[in-house]
């Protein structure tokens, strides 16, 4: 966090117009300080403090800040060409295509216009590749050698090209046709002859990432590598680019926030509620609402059906919020844990069979106890529905959480996000079930 002291010594340089020294200051922060000195400004002082950045801290900063404040930091350069000029070719391939896909068509066009004409080439190329895929996360800029380089050699053509490269801590080979054939830690050239040949030192032991696949595909790789980068290749083997760990992270945040809030029955993903219109918050909460209203008029239904049990036992009622909301969170429960094993991986579709009848013998365990529970408080409150509650008890969370299990793999058989299976939603057809249960078990017994 920046320390309230040196926020205020910079607003007293912006006041005094002590422009030399603010910038000398400026200079020495690193660039995620930057960007929260930015965040903490006014949108002037904000701009001021960006202009006095040189360009590779600015680049750098930039990344750093969220989509809505870089809008508006390209919004007030706008009259200075030059300068955002500068600021969108200086930026790195990978940062600039996350900024752009987020922007609306013709402002990136007119954006686009603004690179140079081999930037604007591959901003077109990154920006061609599917939504979510992993071609929108990769930099053309790395290291590459050829297999017949030695040591010596390919320490020179590092030298030479590493400026441009994201990373030097992983160089990767490739034949004539730009095919990757490996990729070594710059550890194994270190430790090698300089004389030798990169191809004596090659083991062909390495993770390349398609280009055209899913960014959870890219995640998933990373969590079992220890690399910081990895190769991305097309369909044919070309070495395309690279991916590095820094943008996996921010995927890896954008999806975990994703699933989080539709597993709340919101619609998209709102990064930032303080910041989120009223109207775009309305928008992506009010569908799921609206439909889980008409769902629930089932369990209205229900409950209308039951009235002659209700009138002949009036002591029923009181246990009914308690039963339902049981099975219901119960349900959340289970959902949770699938949607999180599925999301890493750990489960497959073809899991759901055996995972059936270890969540019977769980949900089993978990009635008896919760209905040992309720019949201790119901002896007490209405000795003559024990056997009620309890029966429906067990029952209601054994089908909530086997709904609650099943639906992800539904969802995911859909191909729709597992998340969709919203607590909400399963709250909603936990309850018209635990109505169900708990009056036909009640008509039964009494």
């Amino acid at each position: 966090m920046i320390d309230k002291d040196f926020l205020l010594l910079i607003r007293e340089l912006i006041e005094n117009k002590s422009w030399k020294l603010l910038k000398q200051e400026l200079n020495l922060l690193e660039p995620h300080q930057a960007a929260e000195l930015i965040t903490a400004s006014s949108d002037t002082d904000g701009i001021i403090i960006f202009r006095l950045l040189n360009r590779e801290l600015a680049k750098d900063t930039f990344a750093n800040l969220e989509l809505d404040e870089q809008e508006t930091i390209i919004e007030l350069l706008a009259s200075d060409g030059r300068k955002l000029s500068e600021l969108l070719n200086d930026l790195d391939p990978d940062d600039r295509t996350a900024f752009f896909e987020e922007l609306p068509g013709k402002v990136s066009q007119r954006l686009m216009q603004m690179l140079s004409a081999s930037e604007r080439e591959t901003a077109t190329t990154l920006l061609g590749y599917p939504e979510e895929s992993i071609g929108r996360l990769m930099t053309p800029d790395y290291v590459a050698v050829k297999p017949h380089f030695t040591i010596k050699q390919a320490f020179d053509h590092i030298r030479r090209y590493a400026s441009k490269s994201e990373t030097i801590n992983i160089i990767y080979v490739v034949d004539d046709r730009w095919n990757l054939i490996d990729a070594l830690s710059i550890e194994v050239l270190l430790l090698a002859d300089p004389d030798c040949h990169i191809e004596d030192i090659m083991d062909h032991r390495y993770i390349a990432l398609n280009a055209t696949d899913d960014q959870e595909e890219a995640v998933k790789a990373f969590s079992e590598s220890d690399r910081v980068a990895l190769p991305v290749i097309d369909s044919s083997g070309t070495l395309l680019g690279i991916v590095t760990v820094d943008d996996v992270f921010d995927v890896v945040q954008e999806e975990s926030t994703e699933d989080f809030q539709r597993f709340g029955s919101i619609s998209d993903a709102i990064v930032n509620p303080i910041k989120a219109r009223v109207g775009m918050l309305y928008k992506q909460r009010i569908i799921w609402l609206l439909a889980l209203v008409f769902m629930n008029i089932f369990s209205g239904a229900l409950l209308a059906n039951f009235e002659n049990v209700i009138a002949a036992v009036v002591s029923l009622v009181f246990f009914l919020p308690l039963l339902i909301d049981s099975g219901g969170n119960a349900g959340s429960q289970s959902a949770t844990l699938m949607i999180r094993a599925i999301a890493l991986g750990d489960v497959q579709m073809k899991d759901w069979v055996k995972l059936i009848g270890k969540e019977l013998a769980v949900s089993l365990l978990l009635g008896v106890t919760m209905a040992l529970g309720v019949s201790i408080i119901a002896s007490f409150r209405a000795p003559e529905v024990v056997l009620v509650v309890a029966v429906t008890m067990v029952l209601t969370v054994m089908s909530g959480s086997l709904i609650g299990m099943l639906l992800p793999f539904v969802f995911t058989k859909l191909k729709l996000d597992p998340a969709t299976a919203s607590a909400p939603l399963i709250t909603s057809i936990c309850d018209i079930l635990g109505v169900f249960i708990y009056f036909s078990v009640a008509t039964m017994l009494l």
